[in-house]
């Protein structure tokens, strides 16, 4: 290459715009971010982005709560909508989605939730965020596991009753260690109770239509009952955090997995782990058939107070990011929910032989989610959902009994959903 050649290319790569983005995804899907990133890049020489990894949302949620200035935050950051994202919409340095795509559209993307899905959506439906990493918890299940215990067929029951007569029967043949294990436990023994039932999580259509109350009822209290008596007879392993649970599973160490669906992608690459994928369980005695998980994740937000230039340059790379190609290889890679409706209608049939249910579970949520399912909108729910933690976690270590558990639980939510809306 001549000299002229060489400085024509250092002269287009220092005109490149930058876009900074910061993420808090797993080890796994951050990998596969990295490589689109990358194709990104090299497909075009006017916008550089670069990609900054944090170990939790906490983490950046701190580190952007320590950027004074606009030059010390990113163009584009993932958060949590944390069920009430017009108050995230609202944070100063944050500009809303459907403000940047009115000046940049990004063509033909239709995306794949219902709009009357409220994940990352304004009470008028308009997008607030990029919704990249939206999930869903499922049932994961080891396949071996299932087949040593003499299960026929190799499949969970969706009936907590009948899961139960199938855990005895994985725990007395090869899974004593682990029958089943999870790491999402309000998701799965509060929020998705409330939804695979068919029930309301709180009062007032989910928080939707007024101020929203919980009311843990008998189904609760049954619940957490069953769940605690799992636990002391050793069909449950206690929930455990971070990345623990799902690489016991990983490691064909649990039978069965409670989790979320941005999970998929590293299983689906791991050596030696005969898996498959089921909806969460429901009670036959409270719904004739099971409803659909609430959505969750978190999403791009964009931030503001950058130059035209700037955000043109975020445009271009959330456009590039939504072209059918580059977002069905992003959901076949990770198991996050499709970005557009174009990526799963993309997706060969091929892709889901041995992912049992996961093509159904996933389809679901292009439709109307109904009342019950479309979300809910709860004042402070971090702390919330912190607090519920702690209690939940608690009363499976056998401290106190489930009523006394969730009355407390519901009183204490009460009283933070009253107080002044707190920063994360």
């Amino acid at each position: 290459m001549s000299a002229g050649s060489l400085l024509a290319s250092s002269m287009a790569v220092s005109a490149a715009t930058e876009i900074r983005v910061w993420h808090s995804l797993s080890p796994y899907n951050t990998a596969v971010f990295e490589d689109l990133v990358k194709d990104f890049n090299r497909s075009q020489n006017e916008v550089n982005v670069k990609l900054k990894a944090f170990e939790n949302e906490d983490a950046i949620e701190a580190a952007l709560a320590a950027a004074k200035k606009r030059e010390d935050r990113p163009q584009l950051v993932q958060l949590d909508d944390d069920r009430a994202p017009e108050q995230i919409a609202g944070r100063s340095y944050i500009q809303p989605l459907h403000v940047l795509l009115a000046r940049h559209p990004i063509k033909d993307a239709k995306w794949f939730l219902s709009e009357e899905n409220t994940f990352a959506r304004d009470g008028k439906g308009r997008l607030l965020a990029f919704p990249y990493m939206v999930d869903i918890p499922v049932m994961y299940y080891n396949i071996e596991s299932f087949k040593k215990a003499n299960l026929k067929p190799a499949v969970p029951q969706r009936a907590w009753n009948a899961l139960q007569d199938q855990l005895v029967l994985l725990a007395n043949n090869g899974s004593r260690r682990c029958p089943l294990t999870s790491d999402q436990p309000v998701s799965i023994n509060l929020e998705n109770l409330a939804a695979v039932n068919n029930q309301l999580y709180t009062s007032n259509d989910n928080g939707l239509k007024g101020k929203p109350a919980f009311l843990f009822d008998v189904m609760y209290i049954r619940h957490l009952s069953l769940m605690i008596s799992w636990v002391r007879t050793e069909l449950m392993v206690k929930p455990e955090f971070g990345a623990v649970a799902a690489k016991r599973f990983a490691n064909n160490e649990c039978a069965v997995l409670f989790s979320t669906s941005s999970n998929l992608g590293w299983f689906k690459g791991t050596k030696k782990l005969d898996f498959s994928v089921s909806g969460l369980p429901y009670y036959p005695q409270v719904t004739d058939k099971p409803g659909n998980p609430f959505v969750g994740g978190s999403a791009l937000w964009v931030t503001a107070g950058h130059s035209k230039e700037s955000d043109a340059g975020s445009a271009r790379f959330l456009g590039w990011l939504a072209e059918p190609k580059h977002a069905a290889l992003w959901y076949q890679k990770t198991g996050f929910l499709p970005l557009t409706q174009q990526a799963f209608a993309q997706t060969d049939p091929s892709y889901y032989k041995d992912l049992g249910e996961w093509q159904s579970l996933v389809a679901v949520h292009a439709r109307s989610p109904g009342n019950r399912g479309r979300g809910f909108r709860i004042d402070n729910y971090p702390q919330i959902h912190a607090m519920f933690h702690r209690t939940l976690e608690q009363a499976l270590n056998g401290q106190q009994p489930a009523v006394t558990a969730l009355k407390t639980a519901a009183v204490e939510a009460g009283k933070m959903m009253a107080s002044k809306p707190q920063p994360r």
